[in-house]
């Protein structure tokens, strides 16, 4: 697993732990929800500056967001599925 993977693993078990969608929570931080979807897929790169804010944000550390963390995994298999019902 590379960084851009887990960092996007990590914003996306971090936000999903808020109860709000991407849309709600990337749009109040002000940056673009199509553009994290890919961040959160791993896709994209994000840049330091937003690391940053939205671990402010969430209340955590910048570390907690760029570290592996094996229970992310499988609790982004459960967030996966439960996004999919969502939609």
């Amino acid at each position: 697993m590379n960084l851009k993977e887990v960092v996007g693993m990590n914003l996306k078990y971090y936000r999903y732990q808020t109860g709000l969608s991407q849309e709600k929570f990337y749009t109040n931080l002000e940056l673009n929800p199509k553009y994290m979807a890919c961040i959160e897929r791993g896709e994209e790169n994000i840049t330091i500056d937003h690391i940053e804010e939205i671990a402010f944000k969430l209340g955590i550390s910048t570390y907690e967001l760029v570290t592996y963390n094996e229970s992310h995994v499988v609790n982004k298999k459960r967030i996966d599925e439960k996004e999919k019902i969502k939609n």
